[in-house]
């Protein structure tokens, strides 16, 4: 764009004449017709879903885990309480499972049977939750 010299007096009405304000419209909507309150309470929604890394996913299936909807709540209810008390890396025990989630992710880092660790010994973490 070119401003022709000596044209205008004001830099107020430079911008009058080529640069139009955004309009910000309470309840204006996306291309998706979603509005931004909308959108963010996805995103929130979406973050609070427990996810599991690949690694997890790998050992569910090596180790025969299947988890029963009950089963996956506990471990969602475990994670949502060690969020609430600063944990960082948890684990949370689901009946005879231990999971080690990494709570800022919101994600299942590995799984396994309780009675697979020969010596009980789990590290890299900064809580425990039975859920």
């Amino acid at each position: 764009m070119i401003i022709p010299n000596n044209q205008f007096l004001s830099i107020d009405q430079v911008k009058d004449k080529f640069f139009t304000p955004a309009k910000e419209q309470p309840g204006a909507v996306n291309r998706d017709g979603l509005t931004f309150g909308e959108i963010l309470e996805q995103k929130a929604e979406k973050s609070k879903e427990l996810t599991f890394s690949k690694h997890a996913m790998n050992r569910l299936s090596e180790r025969g885990i299947d988890l029963t909807g009950a089963q996956l709540d506990r471990l969602k209810d475990g994670a949502m309480r060690a969020q609430g008390k600063g944990i960082q890396e948890s684990l949370v025990l689901v009946d005879d499972y231990a999971f080690i989630v990494n709570i800022p992710k919101n994600t299942v880092v590995t799984a396994m049977d309780a009675t697979e660790s020969s010596e009980h010994i789990f590290t890299n973490i900064d809580g425990a939750v039975i859920g």
